[in-house]
């Protein structure tokens, strides 16, 4: 990283006149590349030279770019014979200047830099992009709150404020990004990483070489984006690296994790857009993978991603009151708590947005500290702020600083849609904010109903559930009563797909405003249908292959024990079973692929919990199997 680099033009220098003297300033920006996030949450990129950008700049700004929506993920929206997506430069954000430190400018010696400007996405002249979705739901959550506060006065009595002393919301969002880095091509043991992991021999631990230089470089770039990093550290899973001949670390498979400050909700999502892309490359020049993946080793804990969500009032006076704050009777306002509840109780048409590939819902199990319950934790007291880290949403409380206050959605992986999530999350407290104050509900009411057992009926959240508990609720409940109290977690990206259509009226306090239209929830089904079904068919297919004809045989006929060849049979029979057809038989990969052809998504979605089941018995009978052979 170079001093005198621009890394950053904020939204006061989106003028023509100011870009031209800064690209004047900095020769060595040479392109412009427009920023459009799909429903899947893939980023476009592509490279407009400065001198094309600077000649019709008028039109780029204030106008659009182009581009085939073939490139984008719009199923149902956006076909063959109608697929012009127009590219509108967003004003009112940063835009980033992305610096190629691998390919320097012949004439000022500095990184050649493309300067990525976040755009929205139109077609037939409508906004149908991720960033939209969210800048639209957040400017329909704030005007519909101050319509609250203006039909219902005594909602603020509590903040000991009226209407006319606010002068705007503000609604923040924040992100933490795990993830794991590894020397290339090295594969360490499961069993290796499931003990560490155990012993808590990784977690906060110190850095060393590459991974401590690649961390602090993140660090530095973050921060010269002005991003705000608070902290980098160790997580929970890895192993320890080895020495080679030269003293260089090798076999280094470690988990990491990278905080930075809060922003609006806009900003907050373009930033952790931007942050992803600079700890890959940092690290990738240091010669290190980084996988964003939820879940990229089996059995080991998988990467999450907390999403942070709060809501003030910024008043004419100039002071600031954080909305899910109380005084020291209560855990939340009553605000709080119903926003809380808002969450809660419609989490199941929220879920689609936060999981929806193969490899998010394998992150979501018990033991890894990775919510699978629909429950929320606010504390045994109120002088004792909880940090229940079973639990689906945690409220976050700092009893010295009263704008601390906030929740943190904890199943979210880094490759959750972050614009479409923290939509979701405010559309859906909305509903919940809604009810109590149009109910005139207490913060007594509140608690109570938010404290509910099972079966017992109230105003708002469902009967037959309970939504709040203090324990551990991987170890204090047994199955039966967590999917009983807190409702059974989807296992497969088309059972979690299903909830729009099994749970209408919770789909509608998504769809206030008009905001998730029926067209774009549909699309966003078929563009997560469309990739499992392909990621099915074509990777864990693939790779479950290669993984089954790598259990190989390893004991010999002279020294084997009747125990290894009962083992070895048990072992030939899962993978004849998994892979090889017959005559008679096809086998659990053909019957796939068979339902897949056919479109056929309950049968594959049955099948694909069958496989992911007999991969695990798999997986333990051979490790089992290997343990026993002396001679390998």
């Amino acid at each position: 990283m170079l001093k005198d680099l621009i890394y950053v033009i904020h939204k006061d220098d989106h003028s023509k006149e100011a870009l031209r003297s800064i690209f004047n300033s900095n020769p060595e920006i040479k392109f412009v590349s427009f920023v459009g996030v799909d429903l899947a949450g893939n980023d476009t990129d592509e490279k407009i030279p400065v001198s094309i950008f600077m000649e019709d700049i008028d039109t780029f700004l204030k106008g659009s770019v182009q581009t085939d929506g073939s490139s984008v993920s719009f199923p149902g929206i956006a076909s063959l014979n109608n697929g012009k997506i127009d590219m509108i430069a967003d004003l009112d954000v940063n835009w980033f200047v992305d610096h190629n430190y691998e390919h320097i400018d012949l004439e000022t010696g500095k990184p050649i830099g493309t300067l990525r400007i976040p755009c929205y996405l139109y077609h037939d002249n409508k906004p149908i992009d991720s960033r939209y979705i969210l800048k639209n739901s957040i400017e329909f959550f704030k005007s519909s709150l101050m319509d609250l506060f203006k039909a219902y006065p005594d909602s603020l009595s509590s903040f000991g404020i009226n209407y006319n002393d606010i002068d705007h919301i503000d609604v923040t969002s924040a992100t933490e990004l795990e993830f794991w880095v590894k020397t290339p091509n090295d594969k360490a043991e499961i069993e290796e990483l499931s003990t560490s992991q155990v012993l808590h021999e990784q977690y906060w631990t110190r850095t060393k070489g590459t991974v401590r230089t690649s961390l602090e470089q993140s660090i530095m770039v973050l921060e010269s984006y002005g991003l705000c990093p608070e902290m980098g550290h160790k997580e929970v899973g890895g192993v320890k690296a080895k020495l080679d001949d030269t003293g260089n670390l090798t076999h280094i498979m470690e988990q990491l994790e990278i905080d930075w400050k809060y922003s609006n909700p806009l900003q907050c999502a373009d930033n952790e857009l931007l942050a992803r892309t600079m700890i890959k490359e940092t690290f990738r020049r240091n010669g290190l993978d980084v996988t964003f993946l939820a879940k990229p080793v089996d059995e080991v804990a998988g990467s999450g991603k907390h999403v942070h969500i709060g809501i003030a009032l910024k008043l004419k006076n100039g002071k600031k009151l954080n909305l899910f704050s109380t005084d020291e009777k209560h855990f939340l306002s009553s605000i709080g708590y119903s926003a809380l509840m808002g969450i809660l109780k419609n989490y199941e048409v929220i879920n689609p947005f936060i999981s929806s590939t193969n490899d998010s819902l394998r992150r979501l199990k018990p033991g890894f500290e990775a919510p699978i319950c629909i429950v929320t934790s606010i504390g045994h007291s109120v002088e004792l702020p909880s940090r229940n880290r079973t639990v689906l949403v945690g409220v976050v409380r700092d009893l010295q600083n009263s704008l601390a206050t906030r929740f943190e959605l904890r199943s979210p992986n880094p490759h959750t849609n972050t614009y479409l999530a923290i939509a979701t999350l405010y559309l859906t407290m909305l509903d919940g904010i809604k009810y109590a104050i149009e109910n005139n509900r207490s913060q007594d009411d509140l608690l109570i109903e938010l404290s509910k057992n099972p079966d017992e009926e109230v105003s708002y959240l469902e009967k037959e559930r309970a939504y709040r508990s203090e324990e551990d609720v991987f170890e204090y409940f047994t199955v039966e009563e967590r999917e009983r109290y807190f409702g059974k977690a989807p296992a497969t990206v088309y059972e979690n797909l299903t909830a729009f259509s099994k749970y209408p009226e919770k789909l509608k306090a998504l769809q206030a405003g008009d905001i998730f239209s029926d067209k774009i929830i549909n699309s966003f089904k078929l563009t997560a249908i469309n990739r499992w079904i392909t990621e099915i068919s074509h990777r864990l297919i693939n790779n479950y292959t290669e993984e089954i004809r790598s259990c190989k045989m390893l004991h010999s006929k002279d020294t084997a024990s009747d125990l290894d060849m009962s083992n070895w049979m048990k072992i030939n029979e899962l993978r004849q079973y998994i892979m090889k057809d017959t005559h008679n038989h096809k086998s659990l990969f053909s019957k796939i692929r068979e339902a897949a052809d056919n479109n056929n998504y309950e049968e594959l979605s049955n099948l694909q919990k069958e496989l992911d089941s007999e991969m695990t018995n798999l997986r333990k009978c051979y490790a089992c199997y290997k343990k026993n052979i002396l001679d390998i």
